[in-house]
């Protein structure tokens, strides 16, 4: 055999070694590499690499960014239903839950709008602690915000402000104009317990008022008070395709179903999805369609589909409220309520529900 034909065997040797290596790496990928493995119609096996892009800074709440509970300390997030419940030290599950929610908790994952996260402020002590959090937190819903020369309350006579769980709405004309029509106010509420803010809004502030409550008994026209009532209930998600007349709304849904564009008084004790809704306002835009807003919160537990840890949980709620405050919301008056637990931990001098009255001094017809 000449040179030639020694340098092509050679050659030829060569490249078979190279092909069997590159068979033997192929091979070791396919056993080694995470991921699902995918046959092609030619029959070429391949491997689909994940890479986890997550970064530190899981955000509690469905909307907020990250939608992932934090890690911190030894609570941890269990998603039931799709809702997500905090565990203690102890290992006890939360298990309360009212009973109207129960069948309507499954949909965590929502339809996008243009804006789909609120934005989390930085922790108060600059890293998650529960205690800082807590402390930024009561401060801020302590602290009123506005001034109102003229003030409808829950109390009788009008300058009292004494009752637990109180409510304050202001009548002061640069809010009101009555050349424009009567005010409409709404309220939701289970068992009648708005009785009293339906019943002075109607009769003393002279508003359309419209009380929403599914357990109600359904009253054809108004009452002697004017007021209309209804079954339907305030929700944060879609309704159901098929959906019962008296099927959980988004506010926005209510107000066009009724033909209001604008709403002048909203009052609602959500029984802990009040965090939800008012995130749903956030991010849809209503909000700017409400005067005034007088939400009851529940601090006893993280709220429906509200998930994280302590510290987490926390800078949610304050940051969801700082969301107010920056599309022109102040706060009027701050009532503490029942009970005296945040996530289950007893602390002196705070309450487990507030009632906070917001003023929209953005507010135009």
């Amino acid at each position: 055999m000449g040179s030639g034909g020694r340098l092509y065997c050679a050659f030829i040797s060569a490249c078979l070694v190279v092909l069997g290596m590159l068979l033997m790496l192929q091979v070791f990928v396919g056993f080694r590499a995470p991921g699902p493995r995918w046959v092609t119609k030619d029959g070429v096996t391949f491997t689909i690499i994940s890479i986890d892009n997550s970064r530190d800074g899981a955000q509690p709440g469905g909307g907020a960014r990250g939608n992932q509970p934090e890690r911190s300390g030894s609570t941890r997030g269990f998603e039931t239903r799709g809702a997500v419940f905090l565990e203690s030290e102890a290992g006890v599950l939360w298990d309360y839950m009212p009973q109207f929610y129960q069948d309507e908790n499954e949909n965590f994952t929502q339809k996008q709008s243009d804006r789909s996260q609120i934005d989390l402020q930085p922790w108060a002590g600059g890293q998650p602690s529960f205690t800082a959090e807590v402390q930024r937190f009561i401060e801020y819903i302590s602290t009123t915000q506005v001034h109102c020369a003229r003030e409808l309350t829950a109390g009788e006579p009008q300058e009292e402000k004494v009752l637990a769980g109180s409510w304050t709405v202001c009548l002061e004309g640069w809010f009101l104009n009555r050349e424009v029509g009567p005010c409409v106010a709404y309220s939701f509420s289970l068992d009648q317990k708005d009785a009293g803010f339906v019943s002075r809004m109607a009769s003393l502030a002279g508003c359309e008022v419209h009380q929403f409550d599914p357990g109600a008994r359904p009253v054809p026209g108004r009452d002697e008070r004017g007021v209309k009532r209804h079954q339907t209930w305030l929700d944060w998600r879609e309704p159901k395709h098929g959906s019962r007349r008296n099927t959980p709304k988004k506010l926005g849904l209510i107000m066009e179903s009724l033909g209001h564009h604008k709403v002048e008084f909203v009052q609602a004790d959500l029984e802990s999805a009040e965090w939800k809704v008012l995130e749903n306002l956030v991010l849809d835009g209503t909000l700017g369609r409400i005067q005034q807003l007088v939400v009851t919160v529940h601090l006893h537990w993280a709220g429906f589909e509200v998930g994280g840890s302590e510290a987490g949980v926390v800078r949610f709620w304050y940051s969801l409220l700082k969301e107010l405050q920056g599309a022109g919301y102040r706060l009027l008056h701050s009532a503490t309520g029942p009970g005296h637990t945040i996530l289950r931990h007893r602390l002196a001098g705070v309450s487990s529900t507030y009632t906070l009255s917001w003023v929209n001094t953005r507010w135009n017809y």
